[in-house]
């Protein structure tokens, strides 16, 4: 299984390409006016520290020298692994020039929904 989905709140709107590889789930994340690889994170699902009936993950993330998408690409892999159950890698990589908070803040607003669109995606049931 393979599809591509993305925001369209039609500001700072981003792009992912998700696959499935067996039981694991791979996802690149794109957007602005540079796309590019900065940050990679690897999420592998375990029973929750505080209520072990939960799933949770631990994720681990590698990234560029001066890039910024870490905290994106962890928070994307750990909702993943976590609400599938399954190893989870996202590559993340945005890059709008000068911009603000404001600008900052709709890109991670965007960023949950793209999560929730690939969480809703993975878990609709086969035609």
């Amino acid at each position: 299984m393979e599809f591509v989905v993305q925001t369209q709140t039609g500001a700072y709107d981003i792009f992912a390409v998700v696959r499935r590889i067996g039981s694991d789930i791979l996802v690149a994340i794109w957007g602005g006016e540079r796309p590019h690889i900065g940050a990679v994170a690897m999420a592998q699902p375990r029973p929750s520290l505080k209520d072990p009936t939960l799933t949770s993950a631990t994720t681990s993330v590698f990234c560029y020298m001066g890039h910024k998408e870490d905290a994106l690409a962890h928070a994307v892999a750990t909702k993943i692994a976590s609400r599938l159950n399954s190893p989870t890698v996202v590559t993340a990589g945005i890059h709008w020039d000068n911009l603000d908070e404001e600008g900052i803040q709709a890109v991670q607003a965007n960023s949950v929904l793209l999560t929730e669109m690939i969480v809703q995606r993975l878990c609709a049931p086969k035609d």
